[in-house]
């Protein structure tokens, strides 16, 4: 087995700079050491992972390299006794495809640490239409209820609201229960915002206030935010008594220009979502959950397929900002 070899989306560094994707035949045995050995069906794409494909050294350190922070599939080998060959698995998060070969190989190599196992009620594919961004945002909606954030207390917001973590945000929080007003620049996506279960739609303009002014009048009980900077400080100013952000992203800024006013004189709370290194514990419960009581009836609508030959527009288009929903990579085909 270790003399096979597979397909993978291979990111090379060329003169001046440059980086090139290929489609390259790789053997497993190049494949860095871990205790499980998975035949990948599906990944998905994320931002972190156009990052990649394009030299960035805050997220990929070194190339040639085969990017994909998630991969959902089939246990072919185990070191470990947490798992056996056969077992339909997920693995997100922690180092895979930034600088361990990820997703975009059909076979990667992990520590079985980093593996969950699929939990019942969810299929390959349903798995990573959610991905790292989804299950980010399941965990933002999870902070926001343990803050004690209810549908009753008033309305909620999420920015970039067409994206991964913002699409699954809105539909999430509206399955619950909660008035989502979605926060968007393109606001030609109404009907798509609408479908996922938005109630109110707002430009991305009026979510970032340039006032000065310390604290605004009080519009929403939780947001969630893929933004930061001047966005994020807008939130917090904006919230009602004892609500609550939680912020996933910097697509803006990692700056927050804001001062302590939101939080003393309104006791808001600043919720930090940290999807890569989360406790087993609770990635398996919130896996369990997006599996169960919180899967989405918009799964299939989230998603646009490809697979590894015409993955790269879908890269291109999220650098440049244009993705919509979840992008899913079929490794079989």
């Amino acid at each position: 087995m270790t003399d096979s070899t597979f397909r993978a989306l291979v990111i090379t560094e060329h003169p001046e700079k440059a980086f090139k994707r290929t489609i390259e035949e790789r053997r497993i045995n190049d494949l860095p050491e871990g205790e499980v050995l998975v035949r990948v069906h599906y990944s998905s794409l994320n931002y972190k992972d156009g990052l990649s494909s394009i030299g960035n050294r805050g997220v990929t350190r070194k190339y040639p390299h085969t990017p994909g922070i998630d991969a959902s599939g089939i246990v072919e080998s185990s070191a470990s006794d947490a798992f056996k060959s056969g077992d339909e698995v997920i693995v997100t998060s922690y180092d895979l495809g930034m600088n361990t070969s990820g997703g975009y190989g059909q076979y990667i190599r992990v520590p079985a640490a980093w593996v969950v196992p699929l939990p019942e009620g969810l299929t390959l594919k349903e798995a990573m239409a959610y991905g790292t961004a989804g299950y980010t945002a399941a965990l933002a909606v999870d902070a926001l209820l343990k803050n004690g954030i209810t549908p009753e207390q008033g309305g909620v917001v999420v920015t970039g609201s067409t994206g991964g973590v913002g699409s699954v945000s809105v539909a999430l929080l509206a399955k619950l229960g909660f008035e989502v007003t979605a926060a968007t620049g393109k606001p030609d996506e109404a009907a798509f915002l609408k479908m996922l279960g938005a109630s109110g739609i707002v430009s991305r303009e009026d979510v970032n206030d340039e006032s000065g002014k310390p604290i605004l009048k009080p519009q929403w009980i939780g947001a969630v935010d893929t933004v930061g900077g001047a966005t994020l400080a807008t939130l917090l100013k904006s919230l009602d008594r004892g609500g609550a952000a939680a912020a996933t992203g910097l697509v803006a800024s990692p700056d927050l220009p804001t001062s302590v006013f939101p939080f003393i004189l309104r006791g808001v709370s600043l919720l930090g979502i940290d999807s890569g290194e989360t406790p087993m514990a609770l990635r398996q419960a919130i896996w369990g959950r997006l599996a169960g009581d919180w899967k989405l009836p918009q799964l299939n609508a989230l998603m646009v397929d490809c697979t590894l030959d015409t993955l790269g527009p879908e890269i291109d288009k999220i650098l440049k900002g244009q993705q919509r929903g979840r992008v899913v990579v079929d490794l079989e085909s």
